[in-house]
């Protein structure tokens, strides 16, 4: 884990993307987009899987698109947050070869060398990258292929900017470099790594705007080490007052550094596994009681 990185709350994670399920695909417009600019990609990359990993599968808007563009593979939906998983089931037109799977991409519980293609799109950046991207080479057939986003360091530069002025307390999660996440994936034995980066700019009325929309998607403050209570009306006044120092053409923008990844696991490797799931593993093929 790099030494710069305040440790994630699980706990505290599943809780907020448990809330944000209902509301998630309604909200996630940032998400969706890059989501689409990263399904593109599949274009240009030769690849015909059997079966498919989406991590950080959320409401399963990228999974329903992958078991569109591969309807004779089996697509799993694995997300840390259960509720989300509930709301993706609900959701129509699956095809039969859908599966949901709750879990921790720092711990998949998954069999070795049982995915053809792992898709992860803006999950990554909650959880330590090392560790879920050797989890990722473990259940990748040899030659299989990940394909990732996930978020830089300039990723919410004004509210982090706006929160130091206010005090020294971890307010905004570190986001690593396109060039510390490629280091990443060559140590863990990738091949042939492809990174780029592009930049989004989203506009508000108001900060409270952001930060509302920031608890709808589930992206609040996780951190282990994060300042707990309520604040008080005075440094609410110095966090806007701060954040206005942004403001342009009567707007407040939110800068997001968007890392867009593929690599291939090394050849040759751990002979194939038929049977991705192990005993423990928990699907929900089926719509659960209540729903």
């Amino acid at each position: 884990m790099d030494p710069r990185t305040p440790t994630v709350d699980k706990a505290a994670l599943r809780r907020h993307f448990g809330r944000a399920a209902r509301a998630y695909e309604a909200t996630a417009v940032l998400q969706d987009r890059v989501g689409q600019k990263l399904m593109e990609r599949l274009d240009f990359l030769r690849c015909t899987p059997d079966w498919i990993l989406d991590l950080g599968a959320g409401t399963g808007l990228q999974s329903r698109r992958l078991n569109g563009r591969f309807p004779k593979a089996r697509v799993i939906a694995l997300d840390i947050a259960r509720p989300m998983l509930l709301e993706a089931r609900r959701r129509k037109g699956w095809r039969q070869r859908q599966l949901f799977c709750q879990g921790d991409a720092e711990a998949l519980p998954l069999r070795p060398a049982s995915m053809d293609l792992v898709y992860a799109n803006l999950c990554l950046q909650w959880s330590d990258l090392d560790r879920s991207l050797r989890e990722i080479a473990r259940v990748l057939r040899p030659g299989g292929l990940l394909l990732f986003t996930t978020l830089g360091p300039d990723t919410l530069k004004e509210l982090r900017q706006s929160f130091a002025a206010v005090d020294a307390q971890p307010h905004v999660h570190f986001f690593q470099d396109m060039h510390e996440v490629g280091d990443s994936l060559q140590q863990l034995g990738f091949v042939d790594p492809i990174l780029d980066v592009d930049h989004f700019s989203l506009e508000y009325r108001q900060l409270a705007d952001l930060l509302r929309e920031l608890r709808g998607i589930g992206a609040g403050n996780a951190l282990s080490g994060r300042a707990r209570g309520l604040w008080t009306p005075r440094r609410w006044q110095a966090l806007n007052a701060a954040y206005e120092a942004w403001r342009s053409n009567d707007r407040l923008p939110a800068h997001y550094e968007v890392i867009y990844a593929h690599a291939w696991a090394s050849e040759p490797g751990e002979a194939r596994s038929e049977d991705p799931a192990v005993a423990s593993l928990r699907f929900y093929p089926r719509r659960p009681k209540g729903v």
